[in-house]
């Protein structure tokens, strides 16, 4: 069934994540988590591109090397990337050496810089996709976990006319989930409950959405 499983702390936690600390790491304090630095929204988009054809694993692994290769994902100075720093890049053994994705993360940081025009722009932007709310699904089983909807297929498209690359429905999608704008977790998950208590303190905007059993 691919429902929760459980760990060996005893916590539930959804399907997809293995008992790598890592991993752990990320499912409990990071993914489905609402995040509006627009330095860290850049940093998502470019490394779930990054993951394209790989784990997610094994970008989360080399994340700190990505960050130390990318100046900490500091958009104007990635901007100004020429060939040595992609020859830089194409040699670091660091990060997934795809001249595409390195290409594409230059790109889409000059993209990302005309969206910014104003502090809160690119954060603006990102969300409008759910009117600035948390779209929340409760899945019961690993195969009910959408892999893109029509809201990421809108963020795709329009990404891709702004000139952002990697950016596909898939990987919008996965995104979306990273930075929490979708909130999917599986609905025996630890991790459904505590986030239940943070909402009712907060009183975050939640736009409820029913997910296959």
């Amino acid at each position: 069934m691919c429902g929760v499983q459980r760990h060996a702390d005893g916590k539930l936690r959804c399907a997809w994540c293995s008992t790598d600390p890592i991993y752990v790491d990320y499912h409990d304090n990071e993914w489905g988590v609402p995040v509006h630095d627009e330095r860290r929204l850049f940093e998502m988009l470019c490394l779930e591109g990054a993951q394209a054809g790989l784990s997610w694993l094994t970008i989360l692994r080399k994340r700190e090397n990505y960050r130390r290769a990318f100046h900490r994902f500091d958009a104007e100075a990635m901007a100004r990337y020429g060939a040595a720093q992609r020859r830089r890049l194409m040699s670091d053994a660091g990060i997934v050496r795809n001249r595409l994705k390195i290409d594409a993360f230059i790109s889409n940081a000059r993209a990302y810089l005309k969206i910014r025009e104003r502090p809160g722009a690119f954060d603006q932007y990102i969300w409008q996709f759910t009117d600035g709310k948390v779209v929340r699904r409760r899945p019961l089983k690993l195969s009910a976990i959408a892999a893109s909807s029509p809201k990421s297929d809108a963020m795709s498209k329009d990404l891709k006319q702004r000139g952002f690359r990697f950016v596909g429905s898939t990987i919008c999608y996965a995104f979306m989930q990273a930075v929490g704008i979708v909130d999917e977790h599986q609905r025996n998950c630890w991790v459904v409950k505590e986030r239940r208590n943070l909402r009712a303190a907060d009183g975050a905007a939640v736009a409820q959405e029913t997910a296959p059993p």
